[in-house]
């Protein structure tokens, strides 16, 4: 065992204590312990398991991830409404939580599976869009840090910084800096000009997880107050799994109808909303690419990588159903990158 896991068994004694009086399964009872997931960052997740009775740990070594903000942030969506696990016994200081098990399915495992019919799915859909809209109702300036132009731009530098000059060893030439320059222009000026909500920042089949009624919701540590259009745009350009076009664009759209309904600050023309989602997902996009190229360079996991493809593929979808998008079109072009 690694000297955090050792650390784990120490800590959990007690911890499953708390965990079973706020569950109320009586005493404690033997368990098994086996790893249940990891992701792109520090931390891992183990299920304790006896019998029926599950419970999720996150290992979040502190040196590398501040759990105090998943503990925070999973109260405001309790308060707001939305499935996220309860929070049973919390280490800080050595980065331990102990959380209720929400299954072990994923909206992302259920769809590739190939488990669910066109009807479920558009229950699960549906369901994942009153959630979100109901996150967003919740939202008040001053809670969460903003998704300001600062850190819009630091993101928008990842892909310079690391797809193009690690993935592509190069850098940008004088005519690419041109059109790159003249494409965060575009992307700021829209994404800033959005109504500000909550933000989950990965709002996407990967952390829902598959659920009668309201799916759980997880992976929100990092939750900003910033465009509106973000959460929805990661709903449906899935990292991980590709819909067409004509599909991505329709759910969209029935996301902006209820959203609108429900009194979500979005545009009153769907055009306008469209559009700002498009230019909301080449920003997010080209995040992601230079995302999972640090994530192969520095951390070691080339498997990330693998889904470049769909991302440039997304790229080049924006570009054709949008005009203003050409400095993306020569980049894309002159950087060779076809998906």
């Amino acid at each position: 065992m690694d000297s955090r896991t050792t650390q784990l068994h120490n800590w959990l004694p007690a911890a499953l204590q708390q965990g079973f009086a706020q569950m109320g399964w009586g005493p404690v009872v033997e368990g098994k312990l086996a790893p249940a997931s990891a992701d792109a960052s520090f931390r891992r997740y183990f299920r304790w398991q006896a019998g029926p009775r599950s419970l999720i740990i996150m290992d979040a070594p502190p040196a590398h991830e501040n759990s105090e903000p998943f503990v925070r942030i999973a109260e405001l969506m309790q308060r707001a409404g939305v499935r996220v696990p309860r929070i049973l016994a919390t280490d800080l200081e050595q980065g331990f939580l102990l959380l209720e098990d929400m299954g072990s399915q994923t909206y992302l495992q259920s769809i590739q599976a190939g488990e669910v019919s066109a009807v479920q799915l558009d229950q699960m859909f549906s369901a994942a869009i009153e959630s979100l809209i109901r996150w967003q109702l919740s939202s008040q300036p001053g809670v969460l840090p903003a998704y300001d132009e600062a850190v819009l731009r630091r993101e928008l530098a990842l892909f310079p910084d690391w797809y193009v000059a690690h993935e592509r060893g190069r850098a940008f030439n004088q005519a690419e800096q041109a059109d790159w320059q003249a494409l965060q222009t575009l992307l700021l000026d829209s994404n800033l000009g959005e109504a500000l909500v909550y933000v989950h920042r990965d709002y996407m089949p990967r952390n829902l997880m598959t659920a009668a009624g309201e799916p759980g919701v997880l992976d929100f540590q990092d939750a900003l107050y910033g465009p509106v259009s973000y959460d929805v745009t990661s709903l449906f350009a899935d990292a991980f799994f590709s819909w067409p076009v004509a599909q991505r664009n329709a759910w969209v759209e029935r996301y902006w109808q209820r959203a609108l309904a429900a009194g979500v600050p979005v545009p009153a023309d769907c055009d306008i909303f469209m559009a700002q989602a498009r230019l909301m997902g080449v920003q997010r996009h080209l995040k992601v690419l230079g995302i999972f190229a640090r994530i192969c360079h520095r951390d070691g996991k080339p498997h990330y990588l693998q889904d470049a493809p769909r991302f440039i593929r997304y790229l080049r979808d924006a570009c054709e159903q949008d005009d203003r998008l050409q400095p993306l079109q020569r980049l894309l072009d002159s950087l060779g990158m076809m998906a």
